[in-house]
C-alpha cells in the first residue's frame, strides 16, 4: 500500500488520489506492490527490497549515495496476522522527501499523521517530517517499555508475595509473563539501538542545519533514546532477577516436596526391615512357633515408624 502526505505549514494531511506524487513531503510504502514501487522510483528514489532491508552489514543499512539517505532501523510492529515482531524499516530522506519502506505496522506511522502539529518539530520539509516520526517511534518504545515495567511490578509482587499464596501454577505463569516482558524489551533494546545509529547518521549528515532548531530537536531525541537504553538495561537487569527468584521458589517447593517424600520412605524404612528379618525362611527362629509373635512384630514396626517420626519432627524435617 502507498500512503502520501502533503505539508500544510504545520500539519500533514494525505495527498488526493488526484495529486500528483511530487506534492508529497512523506511517502509510505507498505508492503508495496511492484506498481506502487515504479510510482515512487519514478520520483528518483531506488527502493529497497526487503532481502536488502535485512542485511546485516551496516554498509548496506545506513549510507548516502547521490545526496540521498538510506537509514534502517529494526522496528517492533504488528505483522498482517497480527502477531509481534522485530522488522526493518527503511527510511530515504531527500531533501524535498521522506520515503519510508516497510513490512509490517509500527504504531507511530500510523498515529504520527494526525498529530503531526503536535510534534516538537514542524513537517513543513522532509528533515521536520523525519524528526517527527523518529520522535514519536520514541515515544512509543518508551511507552512499550513503561508498559513492560508495569507489567514486571506485576510478576515481582506475585513472586515475592506471601509464601502461602504462591502455588506451582502461580510461579509457571510468573515465569511465563516474566518471558513475553523480557522479548518485548528486547525489541524495545534493538529498537533503540538502530535508531542511534540512525540518528547519528543524520546529525553527520547534518551539515547544512547546525544551529537550527532541527539539529537542536535531532540531539534532544538522542538523549531521549539514550536515557531509555539506560532505563531498558534497568528493566532487563529486574527482569534477569525475577527469573533467577521464581526459578529458586520452584526449586524450593521441589526441594520441599522431595524432603517430605524422604522422611515418608525412612519412616517405612524400619517396619520394612522388621518385616524382612521375620520373613527369612529359617527352620530355627526364636518367635516362629510363639502364640504372640505376630503381634509382637506389628507393635515393632508401629514402634519404630513412631520413633523415626518422632525423630522428624525433633530435628524439623516436618
Amino acid at each position: 500500500m502507498l500512503y502520501a502526505h502533503k505539508s500544510l505549514g504545520t500539519s500533514l494531511a494525505p495527498l488526493a488520489a488526484d495529486e500528483p506524487l511530487d506534492n508529497a513531503v512523506w511517502v509510505d510504502l507498505y508492503r508495496p506492490l511492484d506498481a506502487q514501487i515504479a510510482q515512487v522510483e519514478k520520483l528518483g528514489v531506488r527502493v529497497p527490497t526487503l532481502e536488502d532491508m535485512e542485511e546485516i552489514e551496516m554498509s548496506n543499512r545506513i549510507y548516502r549515495q547521490d545526496d540521498v539517505s538510506h537509514m534502517t532501523a529494526v522496528l517492533p510492529g504488528q505483522l498482517p496476522d497480527g502477531k509481534f515482531a522485530a522488522m526493518p524499516v527503511t527510511f530515504i530522506l531527500t531533501s524535498h522527501r521522506l520515503v519510508t519502506v516497510r513490512h509490517h505496522a509500527p504504531r507511530p506511522f500510523h498515529t504520527y499523521p494526525p498529530r503531526a502539529g503536535l510534534a516538537p518539530t514542524c513537517p513543513d520539509c522532509a528533515d521536520g517530517v523525519f524528526l517527527g516520526l523518529v520522535d514519536d517511534i520514541v515515544a512509543y518504545l518508551a511507552d512499550m517499555s513503561e508498559s513492560a515495567g508495569y507489567a514486571v511490578e506485576q510478576v515481582s509482587a506475585d513472586v515475592f508475595g506471601p509464601t502461602d499464596q504462591r502455588r506451582a501454577a502461580q510461579l509457571e505463569s510468573a515465569l511465563q509473563r516474566t518471558g513475553s516482558q523480557a522479548e518485548i524489551m528486547s525489541r524495545v533494546r534493538l529498537g533503540l539501538l538502530s535508531l542511534g545509529r540512525v540518528l547519528a547518521f543524520y546529525n553527520l549528515m547534518m551539515t547544512s542545519h547546525k544551529g537550527t532548531p532541527l539539529r537542536q530537536n535531532a540531539k534532544a531525541i538522542m538523549r531521549d533514546i539514550q536515557s531509555l537504553e539506560v532505563h531498558a538495561d534497568f528493566l532487563s537487569t529486574r527482569v534477569q532477577l525475577i527469573v533467577d527468584a521464581t526459578m529458586g521458589m520452584i526449586n524450593l517447593q521441589q526441594n520441599r516436596t522431595m524432603r517430605i517424600l524422604s522422611v515418608v520412605a525412612a519412616l517405612f524404612l524400619p517396619p520394612t526391615l522388621i518385616a524382612s528379618m521375620y520373613g527369612m525362611n529359617f527352620d530355627h527362629m526364636p518367635e516362629l512357633h510363639w502364640r504372640y509373635g505376630f503381634l509382637w512384630a506389628l507393635g515393632l514396626m508401629v514402634a519404630s515408624a513412631t520413633g523415626t517420626w518422632l525423630l522428624a519432627r525433633v530435628m524439623k524435617w516436618l
